[in-house]
């Protein structure tokens, strides 16, 4: 079979037409239908792929005329041979084909004939085979001849209770009602409503599968059958009549599903929905209010549904609120509508807010304040939130309204502006609507495609409308920006954000120029706050100083500044960084800068950022790194990663000069630092690999040219720098440059040799049996990165000294050493294999080689009895190693691939942490290690390294 198949898909078009190719074809279809199951599987495989290849130029292939005869004559015969007619519906179902045209109807006549033999497993794959054949359905079939064969499939209908062939069918008239509705839309529209009432009936007596696959039906079958020209005609009531039966207490256990198809009618028919559908609307939200109801989630989806649909107009009209000025005494009140309405309102009228809704929470705030004045303290809360939900209401009306121009008037702007400074409980809001306003606007006058509400020019038309609004509305916002707590500003700083968006240029500068100005004075006046004012409680309840403040609202003008402006703001961000008196100024200097630098390249701000970096951005940065406040590392360590990206060839030695502030910015105790600080490390080893030379003079300050003082910019001159630190004095700093080497040698480890690499790891790995603990922990990450990204005849024959090294720590408890001791060493199994650890093992550390291999024999027994699902497990460990190591070569970020390495499966031996006895020893070891440690120093280990370190200079920090 193999053998012909290969020989047929090598033939042209002409070929085909030749008898012995012919012949050898019929063949395969006798093949395909042998009793014999592996031939009978191998020839329909064969037969199902020749003819979803067509020989070029063929779209039909030469063979269907042959299989469509072979195919209809067995399927005559399915009364006396039913086997071979089950096998040739299995073809059937197998094959990806378009059929002849000529062919197609004697096709399905056949396959039409099959129901009717009372075989339930033929007429099931008779059903299946119809649904895989109408593919090709609307290239052969007319109308008439489609009609008719739908007739027939829907004279077939199955029994509700038998589920496989029920589903059968009703995939079947899915697809070919599809089908027919682009052959024939209104004729297909006619019979549609007829359809769903005879489906109906499967959703309430159906098993589930047949519910579920019903409701997809119907649902398809209303999204692509219904034509536009037809929404509103008499057969959707037809339709909606049909589903409105649904709600009928019979169908209670199918209510969901009729409550997914009212909502997919909803969405269908959009305005249309409006008044066809308001009584089955009215129904569901009187069902929603019923106490005992259970499905409140899917009646909400609902109602939500008809929201988009009819708009909140129509929506309030079929379903008052029933509040205020508005009640009516014989309903009862609707206010669980409000928010959920609040998300579903999209491009509705403006006006009805402004004329409706508006005077609503007018109303109920005026109830409010005479309860409030009569002591009905509950009432008053009461009937104010009932006000603020109305104006949530907002956002959603904001979102795109069609008539902007004609509603966003004046003294609307004004009442917007009035009850932002009045109504505190209200600026989240109308500033969030706002925003939604503005940015919605602003997306759509710059996109082309001309799909959105407005079109392009009406985009345009209302984003000029709204600027004019901009400059009364930022200088509201600035006021109560200033005088709002410091942790309650994120939504007023996107508010201003997205004015500035869309005011002219020269009105930025005029305003950002006012900033300045008054920056300028409260600098005058300033003066540092005191630490309690610098509390997190404090801040929630106070504003901040006015000179945070304005600097504040600078910061945020930041992407729309010119040159000018930029360079007035990088000098006065550049003041307050080097000054030490106000933390929060300097944090806030450097964050300014920060702002500047990552703006996109060509803009006027980064073109300033690379003109000043040499004359005032780099000097300043090496002249007030002793005077940085904690709170100012992370931003000063981030406008150093932003600078390093792009240093010119004469600016490399900025990188020698910050590398050490970098390199201890990775021992911070703030997360976010710690990963600035990494992220600053591997943008600097990239710039190195880039090339270049540094002038290492410059680093002290020495302006001289000479070049005997400059070296060459490479990876491996970036790790000799690195490693300097070890040849410091203080733990803190050797510990801070072994995680640096950690990290950079993970990521760059391809770009260097492996002399060097050997070199490098020889080096660390003295220190990993020093006496200081946190020397050693650094040094034991570096070992577990080693263990996993250097190849194994690079780890091989440096074993021994590996496992030596670590094994000092496999009594230790304290900082869960002897933890990260036996992790190294289950790494090392698993990458060189236990023979090769055993033999490098000292004796009397082989307790714990063996108790190791307990360990893993356990697991493996575990896995075992676990079956497949456990055997899965295996694999994703034991391919671990090898995808980190392919990670380390690839661009990752810190907190992925390196944080996996570094401090994955840890976990994996928490549990058996404990498997050998304790040593009652080992606290009186430790107890005199430590005072070791607290008499000793931390210089042992450091003397041999400083052959192998370059003339990096590096400074540590004041501890």
């Amino acid at each position: 079979i193999s053998c012909l198949e290969t020989v047929l898909a090598a033939q042209d078009a002409g070929s085909w037409g030749l008898a012995i190719s012919q012949g050898t074809f019929r063949s395969l279809l006798a093949l395909s239908t042998d009793s014999k199951p592996k031939i009978r599987k191998r020839a329909q495989e064969a037969v199902s792929s020749l003819l979803s290849r067509p020989p070029p130029p063929s779209v039909v292939h030469p063979a269907a005329h042959i299989t469509a005869r072979f195919v209809v004559d067995t399927l005559s015969e399915a009364k006396s041979d039913a086997q071979a007619a089950l096998h040739i519906l299995q073809l059937l179902k197998a094959t990806d084909m378009t059929w002849p045209a000529d062919e197609f109807g004697s096709l399905c006549q056949a396959l039409m004939q099959l129901p009717k033999l009372n075989m339930p497993f033929v007429t099931t794959l008779s059903f299946q085979a119809i649904e895989s054949v109408f593919s090709s359905a609307t290239d052969s079939l007319d109308e008439d001849q489609f009609r008719d064969l739908l007739i027939d499939i829907i004279d077939l209908k199955p029994n509700a209770n038998d589920p496989v062939a029920s589903e059968a069918w009703l995939k079947i008239v899915q697809k070919g009602y599809v089908a027919y509705a682009q052959i024939s839309p209104d004729a297909c529209f006619q019979s549609l409503p007829d359809l769903i009432d005879l489906i109906i009936p499967d959703i309430e007596l159906g098993k589930p599968s047949t519910r579920e696959a019903a409701t997809h039906c119907i649902w398809a079958t209303m999204r692509e059958c219904i034509p536009d020209s037809m929404l509103g005609s008499a057969g959707i009531g037809q339709i909606i009549k049909t589903l409105t039966a649904g709600l009928s207490y019979r169908f209670r256990e199918s209510w969901a599903l009729v409550f997914l198809l009212i909502a997919a009618l909803f969405q269908r028919l959009d305005k249309f929905a409006h008044p066809s559908m308001d009584g089955i609307l009215t129904e569901i939200a009187n069902m929603r209010m019923e106490t005992e109801f259970e499905l409140k989630n899917e009646a909400d989806a609902v109602l939500g549904a008809a929201v988009r649909a009819i708009g909140p107009q129509a929506f309030l009209e079929v379903l008052p609120l029933n509040l205020g000025g508005d009640l009516r005494k014989d309903q009862a009140g609707r206010a669980w509508l409000l928010p959920l309405m609040k998300s579903h309102i999209r491009n509705a009228p403006l006006r009805y807010f402004v004329d409706t809704m508006l005077p609503l929470a007018d109303s109920l705030a005026v109830q409010s304040r005479q309860f409030a004045s009569k002591g009905r303290e509950i009432e008053a809360k009461v009937f104010s939130a009932l006000s603020q939900q109305v104006w949530a209401l907002l956002g959603g009306f904001f979102n795109v309204p069609v008539d902007i121009l004609q509603s966003f008037t004046p003294s609307f702007s004004e009442r917007l502006v009035a009850e932002m400074l009045e109504s505190p409980d209200l600026r989240p809001t109308i500033c969030g609507a706002l925003q939604t306003l503005l940015v919605a606007v602003h997306a759509l006058a710059d996109d082309d495609s001309g799909t959105g509400p407005l079109t392009k020019q009406q985009a345009l038309a209302a984003q000029v409308h709204l600027a004019q609004f901009a400059p009364s509305y930022l200088a509201q916002l600035f006021n109560v920006f200033a005088q709002s707590p410091g942790a309650n500003r994120g939504y007023m700083v996107n508010t201003i954000t997205a004015f500035l968006a869309v005011i002219t240029p020269a009105e930025i500068s005029a305003t950002f120029a006012q900033v300045c100005a008054m920056l300028d004075e409260a600098l005058k006046t300033h003066k540092p706050p005191a630490a309690a004012e610098l509390t997190e409680r404090y801040l929630e309840a106070h504003a901040p100083p006015e000179a945070h403040t304005l600097l504040d609202l600078a910061i945020i003008m930041t992407p729309y500044l010119d040159t000018e402006n930029s360079l007035m703001l990088v000098r006065a961000a550049h003041m307050l960084a080097k000054q030490s008196e106000d933390q929060i100024l300097q944090k806030k200097g450097y964050k300014a800068i920060s702002r500047l630098a990552e703006q996109p390249a060509g803009s006027a701000a980064h073109q300033l950022i690379e003109s000043t970096m040499s004359a005032q951005l780099i000097p300043m940065l090496v002249e007030s790194a002793e005077s940085v406040a904690i709170s100012s590392r992370r931003e000063r360590l981030s406008l150093i990663a932003l600078l390093s990206r792009n240093l010119a060839d004469d600016q490399l030695h900025f990188i020698p000069a910050m590398l050490s502030e970098v390199i201890l910015g990775t021992k911070e105790a703030n997360e976010r630092a710690r990963s600035v600080a990494f992220d600053a490390l591997l943008t600097m080893g990239k710039r190195m690999a880039q090339g270049g030379a540094i002038n290492m003079a410059a680093v002290t300050g020495d302006i001289s040219d000479d070049e005997s003082g400059q070296q060459v910019a490479s990876t491996e001159e970036f790790f000799k720098m690195i490693s300097a630190g070890l040849a410091a004095q203080t733990p803190h700093m050797i510990s801070a440059t072994i995680a640096a080497i950690s990290r950079v040698l993970f990521e760059y480890q391809s770009f260097l040799s492996m002399d060097f690499v050997v070199e490098l790891m020889s080096t660390v790995l003295m220190f990993v049996v020093n006496n200081n603990r946190e020397i050693a922990k650094a040094s034991l990450g570096f070992v577990k990165i080693i263990a996993v990204i250097l190849p194994k005849e690079v780890l091989e024959p440096h074993l021994a000294e590996i496992v030596t090294s670590i094994l000092k720590w496999s009594h230790e408890f304290k900082n869960k050493m002897r933890l990260k001791c036996r992790h190294i060493l289950d790494r090392l199994v698993r990458r060189l294999g236990l023979d090769a650890v055993e033999k490098v093992m000292p004796e009397e550390h082989m307790k714990l080689l063996a108790n190791m291999r307990k360990r893993q024999q356990r697991s493996k027994r575990g896995k075992e009895a676990t079956g497949a699902a456990g055997g899965q497990q295996q694999q994703q460990a034991e391919s671990n190693d090898a995808a980190a190591q392919a990670g380390a070569t690839a661009k990752k970020t810190f907190g992925s691939a390196y944080e996996d390495v570094l401090y994955g499966s840890e976990s994996e031996l928490e549990d058996s942490d404990d498997d050998e006895p304790s040593n009652p020893a080992a606290k009186g070891k430790g107890a005199a290690a430590k005072a070791d440690r607290k008499n000793g120093n931390a210089k042992g280990a450091n003397a041999p390294t400083s052959a192998k370190i370059s003339g990096a200079w590096i400074k540590e920090d004041a501890d």
